[in-house]
Parts: C-alpha cells; structure tokens; sequence
C-alpha cells in the first residue's frame, strides 16, 4: 500500500504547496469584492459560507466519473495512480480553480463567455456549444445511470430487489422522479434546494469513500505499487496513452467541472476560499478516485484479470455493488450504494442549471423573474427527454471526447488570460501541452472517429502537437518579457478594457 499511502500524502502536501502558489499567481485578493457580494440577485448570486461552496462544488464534480472512471481506469494497472495524482495536482486543479477564480474576475461568467473575452467570438461560440452538448450528455446519463441503479437496487445477501413488485423496479419511473427533482433545482434559487441539501448529500458521499476505503486498509489489501507498472497491460489491449487520459477524467482533470465552478463562483464572498473551493474539492475528488482505482485493482481474486469478469458481466455498477456490500455488509453497502447514486444526481441537477446560465449570459436574459427561467428550462428538458432514448454507451463515448476537449479549451483560456495579465502562464501551459497532444491522438485511433489510425501514427502526431504547442508557449513568453503591461485588466461586456490596450492579445 506504500503507492497508495504516499500519493494521499502528495495530494495533502500539494493543496499547500502547488495550490498555494497557483492562488499566488492568480494575485488572488481577500479584499476586493466577490460577484455575491456586489451583485446578490437572490436566484444564482447568493452568498453562501465557504463550506456550503465547497461541498456544492465537490458534489457537482464528483458524479459517477470519479468511481466508474477509475474502475474502469484500474484495468491499466498501477500506471493509473500516476496519472490520477500528476493530473490532478498539476492540470486538474490548475484548471478547476483557474475555470472558478476567472469567473470570479468576470462577475461570474460562464466559460463560454470568458473564452470568448480571451479567445475571441469564434472561440466563444464554439465553447458554447462544447459546454452545452457535454452538461446535456451529463445530465442525461445522470438521469439514465442512477435510474438503472435505483431500479435494480438489490439488498445482499437476500437477493431480493429492495422495491421488487412495486412500481419502483421500474427505471422509467425513476427517470420521471430525476427529471422533476432536475428540473426543480434548475429554475429555484440555489440557496433553497442545492444549498440545502447537499450538506447531507455530502455525509452520505463521503461515508461511502471513507468506509471503502477504511475497509480496504483493514483488510490489507494487495494494491499493486506503482514500481510493478510495466508488468501490466490493459486485458483488451488498449494503449495507456491517449486511452488512461479519456477512461480516468474526473479525478484527474474533467472539463464538466470547468462548466460547475462558475455557479458557485457566483456565490463566493472571499477571493482567497477559491483554493479550498476550487482547488481542494478537486484533489478531494482525487482522493476518491484513488480508492476506487485500488480496490478495483486487487479487492476481486486474480486482481485485473477478476476485476475484467465483473466489468464484462455488469460493468462499473457491478462492482461497486460487490465491494460495497462484500466490505460494509447490507446496511452499509446499501448506503453506500445510495452515495454511488446521490453523486451523479448532484452534478446532474447542476449541469441543467449550468445549461441554464451559459444561455442567458450569451443571450443576456436576466434571471431575476422565473418566467425568464421557464424559458430557457423547458426547451432544455424537452430536447433532454428524447436524448435519453439514445443508448447510454453511446451517450458516455461522447460525453468522455467533449470533457477532454472542453478541458483544454479551458486550459487554453487560463494561458491566455494569465497573458494578457502579465502572469506566469506556464502553469496552464504545461497541461495544456499535454492535453492537446492528447486529443490529437485520441482523434486519430478512437473508433467514433472515422480515421482509425496505428497507434504509432497518433504517437508522432501526439509529439509534434506537443512540441508546436511548446513553440506557441516560447513564443508567448518571450513577448510577454518585451512589452510594458499593468497587472490588473476589466472585462466588460464581453471586451477587454485597458487604458494600455495596445498590449491585449485577444
């Protein structure tokens, strides 16, 4: 357990170390007014304590991404670890906190709006419609998902449905209740159910991460260190690179939380709260991540082999389904089960209201009056309802390609705004590198794009996208280091604006 113990102690280590030094370069001010504090409009802008943002923002982040994704990411074998620590530390949380803290500068803008500030009307338009089709994939497999759990709930070791004869087997029915409870939390001020409910939602959650992974430490489980990495490969024979990158995105970086962290970026009422908010929840995230991704590795007998029979017969619900109750017994695997179901429904009802907010910030339909709301609310759930009449495997491949994408989009927007401040952008930079190269590579040998190249061949693309990408960062900074630039800039309506505008890249 030596790889398993020493990556939480990083994780910790990094939310002091590295977070610090992001919030630094960011110039993160306690003293200057937050978009809650300024424009409180009682719907979206209400100010909230950092407590209730954190857990706002962990549960929106933390759906079934950072459980299936690592079950699905331990067949990789230790290499997994690896990319869930370096991910999370140095792409995923620089792009959560910057994603938040950006909106926070921005008065609360969505990201399509800030990447349109930064990047232009092109780049606008094409984020938003990114950051929309991936919160309706979202929302619709968090509605499909957790339907299909909540109707084959089963109580071990009986073996009997917990609602069995009932209307409640029925999965079409916990879609109507998901879609009402969606629909409900996206047009009610966020203050009278989200921030309600998620204090609870959240024990429930974390009771889940902390009795696995407790129950995993008590019983010495065999993790494989990450030193033996060589000595595993995928069962299907699908490379670590770009394939780890696109099966482990929450908990490492996920381009959804980009689309998050501006709703509660509206309800902040202290510049320096963003590390914990932002940056915390999203190593906190890790954390469970990691968990998942251990026992999914060695809780089942001959380890990944074990692990691949469960997933053919069941896929990820079957395996928390048998780890929770082989741990925690029927009672706590049932709670445990519900912490599974509860976290995609607390991203799922956020990402409708992110919907919500990216339309009227583009369109500038004030949310004030519910009738504005309404509008925008029910054209979204109309088209939502019909979408989930698509397979759900085919909904998740393209949920995973329009994550990463967003993400670097996202990564991408960081560089250009901590340019156009005169700040250190290379800690965007890095992980922008890396995640462009990635999704090159990706494009060239994913099966739902019609290339399918060698993995050789995406290979060298991935380099040489890496390397043309490493060109355009030099080139930034060795401009950056020949202009004059004050350290502060403006944003309003949608432009940038600076006594010295001569120096604004756009």
């Amino acid at each position: 357990m030596l790889t398993f113990f020493s990556s939480i102690v990083l994780l910790v280590l990094a939310y002091f170390t590295y977070g610090k030094y992001v919030e630094k370069v960011f110039g993160a001010d306690e003293n200057r007014e937050t978009p809650a504090i300024k424009e409180p409009d009682g719907v979206d802008f209400v100010p909230m304590s950092t407590t209730k943002n954190f857990l706002i923002q962990f549960l929106n982040i933390a759906g079934l991404g950072p459980i299936f994704g690592p079950i699905l990411g331990a067949l990789y074998g230790p290499i997994a670890f690896l990319w869930i620590i370096a991910g999370s530390i140095f792409a995923g949380g620089v792009h959560d906190y910057m994603s938040g803290m950006m909106s926070v500068r921005s008065n609360g803008k969505t990201m399509a709006e800030i990447t349109g500030d930064y990047l232009g009307e092109f780049s606008r338009y094409a984020m938003l419609f990114i950051s929309v089709m991936l919160l309706l994939f979202v929302g619709i497999v968090f509605i499909v998902g957790p339907a299909a759990l909540l109707a084959n709930l089963t109580f071990q070791p009986m073996g009997d449905g917990v609602f069995k004869g009932t209307m409640f087997a029925n999965k079409e029915i916990w879609i109507a209740i998901i879609f009402v409870y969606y629909f409900l939390s996206t047009i009610i001020p966020i203050d009278k159910i989200i921030g309600r409910i998620y204090p609870f939602f959240g024990a429930i959650l974390m009771f889940m991460a902390f009795g696995v992974g407790g129950a995993m430490v008590y019983h010495g489980l065999a993790i494989p260190e990450l030193t033996d990495w060589a000595n595993y490969t995928h069962p299907g024979g699908v490379p670590i690179w770009p394939g780890l990158i696109f099966t482990i995105s929450c908990g490492a970086i996920s381009g959804f939380h980009a689309t998050q962290s501006p709703m509660v970026a509206r309800t902040l009422k202290n510049e320096k709260k963003g590390r914990i908010v932002f940056y915390g929840a999203m190593l906190t995230e890790s954390f469970i991540a990691m968990i998942w991704a251990s026992v999914g590795m060695a809780f089942f007998p001959h380890g990944i082999s074990g692990l691949n029979e469960v997933l053919t017969k069941g896929g990820p619900g079957l395996v928390v389904n048998e780890v929770t109750v082989g741990y925690l017994g029927a009672a706590g695997g049932l709670l445990a089960i519900l912490g599974v179901i509860i976290a995609p429904i607390t991203s799922g009802d956020t990402a409708f209201r992110s919907i919500r907010l990216s339309v009227s910030d583009r369109f500038k339909l004030s949310q004030g009056k519910i009738i504005n709301r309404l509008l925008i609310a029910i054209p979204i759930f109309i088209i939502a309802y019909f979408i989930t009449k698509i397979g759900f495997k085919s909904i998740w491949i393209y949920f995973s390609f329009s994550n990463q994408l967003l993400s670097t989009f996202v990564l991408w927007t960081a560089v250009a705004y901590l340019y156009a401040h005169g700040k250190n952008f290379w800690i965007a930079g890095v992980p922008v590198i890396f995640m462009s190269a990635s999704i090159v590579g990706y494009v060239l040998t994913a099966k739902v794009f019609p290339f399918g190249l060698s993995h050789t061949v995406a290979l060298n693309s991935g380099y040489a996208t890496g390397l043309a990408v490493f060109a355009v960062l030099i080139m930034l900074s060795f401009s950056s280091k020949k202009r004059k630039l004050k350290p502060e800039f403006i944003t309003t309506d949608n432009k940038i604006k600076e006594a010295d505008t001569e120096n604004i890249i756009l």
